[in-house]
């Protein structure tokens, strides 16, 4: 009989021989194949028994064990499936008082993860957890803490390697109430008059300062707002040398706003456009959503799956043009970064859409194009030529305008919009910044033309 053990179970057992059939010497020297054992583990360990039945009375030895182990995931499949499939097979959760701590096995070394992700979704709220693991504590397991968890809350928690498209495991998290932190009930089963008394007062106190700062809110909003016909008046007025004060309605939501870019310019450019739109959201009233600034929703969504999101979300498009974005849709291949095709179905996807708005009369003011002062007209696609186009830092009281929808100009009145001028953005610190990022890229530039280098990728 062959025997095959792993992890203390029999997984196939095989007779090879009857009871009643007796052997001749020559038999004794044949060579007996099993068949083959299916369904083992990767990388497990196993032992092969082979047994003689029935027992012989006058022999000790009568069987003989083998112990083998079975081939790893890499040398079966292949490293790349092998890290694409692989997510974590051991999670085990522990509360200790008010905290809650959760162990997982690690990716083998040769895989190249350094990095792994967790969240968490109870009570109407998800919670993110970044976590890196101390390789020289612990190549194997790693635990880390789950914050921000509140007692009594079911969670449903996932837990993955922090690359793209990784494979998730899924586990429950069940916060109990610690022996130091005893449900309400039986805080409450006791109740003092002072205790009620103090509660009392102190919701009073909370209700009479929140109408207090509700009233004021609501008289310094009516102040702020005038009437149409008396803000038509103001407008109008003719103002030769003093500028006109137009306030936006606080209560309004600020436009929305998806900035597009290449990378292929190099880390200047890239300065460039974060500058811009930390300038644009801080002096410009608008929310900018910008790739860099939303490195946990690609993780989850995709680079392509969030830009497809966020543009259909936003109010504005501004597509920033430069020679490499250019080029790079020019020599297009399949070998480019994925952020650089990303970019390239961007543009490809906001000027299909241009073109089915243009046909069916619909409004193009969502898209818009920009370039900086180092970038050329000639830099900007032909898909994108159905977009308004502006000159950045020159056209800033041009971009403001197209965000907000105030016309810069009406019969007898100019409207100047304070410290965003081609002359007066960089007063400001945000703006000082932007500026130094243009001349060094513009310098970049320079020396690129004159050197013959080509364009950093």
């Amino acid at each position: 009989m062959l025997q095959v053990l792993g992890g203390s179970q029999v997984l196939c057992q095989l007779f090879l021989l009857g009871s009643n059939l007796s052997l001749t010497p020559a038999d004794a020297q044949k060579v007996y194949y099993s068949d083959p054992f299916t369904r083992l583990f990767l990388d497990s360990e196993y032992v092969v028994t082979v047994m003689a039945l029935p027992v012989p009375e006058k022999w000790n030895q009568f069987y003989q064990k083998k112990q083998f182990f079975t081939h790893t995931c890499p040398e079966k499949n292949g490293l790349e499936k092998c890290k694409n499939d692989w997510h974590p097979t051991y999670v085990e959760v522990h509360q200790e008082k008010r905290d809650v701590y959760v162990t997982f096995n690690l990716a083998p070394e040769n895989f190249g993860v350094h990095q792994y992700f967790s969240s968490c979704f109870g009570g109407g709220r998800r919670n993110y957890t970044s976590i890196k693991p101390d390789l020289l504590l612990n190549k194997t397991h790693h635990t880390y803490r789950l914050p921000n968890l509140q007692a009594g809350t079911n969670y449903s928690c996932e837990i993955a390697a922090d690359v793209v498209d990784a494979v998730r495991k899924t586990f429950l998290v069940v916060v109990n109430h610690s022996s130091e932190e005893p449900p309400a009930s039986q805080l409450t089963d006791r109740p003092s008059l002072m205790v009620l008394l103090s509660v009392g007062v102190l919701l009073a106190a909370t209700a009479v300062l929140a109408f207090t700062i509700f009233y004021k809110k609501r008289i310094k909003k009516k102040e702020a707002k005038l009437r149409p016909e008396i803000a038509e008046q103001y407008y109008n007025k003719k103002t030769e040398s003093e500028g006109q004060c137009v306030l936006l309605d606080k209560s309004m939501r600020p436009p929305r706003l998806l900035i597009c870019y290449s990378s292929n310019d190099g880390p200047a450019h890239v300065r460039v456009v974060l500058q811009l739109a930390a300038f644009l959201q801080r002096h410009m009233a608008t929310q900018v959503h910008l790739d860099l600034w939303e490195a946990l929703g690609i993780m989850e969504e995709g680079l392509m799956g969030w830009h497809c999101r966020i543009m259909k979300e936003c109010d504005f498009v501004l597509v920033i043009c430069s020679r490499g974005l250019l080029q790079n849709q020019i020599n297009q291949s399949e070998d480019e970064e994925p952020l650089e095709n990303t970019t390239l179905a961007v543009v490809s996807m906001i000027g299909e859409q241009l073109c089915y708005a243009k046909a069916l009369g619909h409004d193009l003011s969502k898209y818009m194009v920009a370039i900086f002062e180092y970038s050329q007209e000639s830099d900007i696609p032909a898909a994108l030529s159905l977009a308004s186009r502006y000159t950045l830092t020159k056209d800033f009281p041009l971009l403001f305008s197209h965000l907000h929808g105030l016309a810069l100009q009406k019969p007898g009145a100019y409207l100047q919009v304070e410290n965003i001028s081609e002359r007066g953005y960089y007063k400001l610190p945000t703006g000082a910044t932007l500026q130094l990022a243009i001349q060094e890229a513009k310098a970049q530039f320079s020396e690129e033309e004159h050197g013959g280098n080509p364009i950093i990728s």
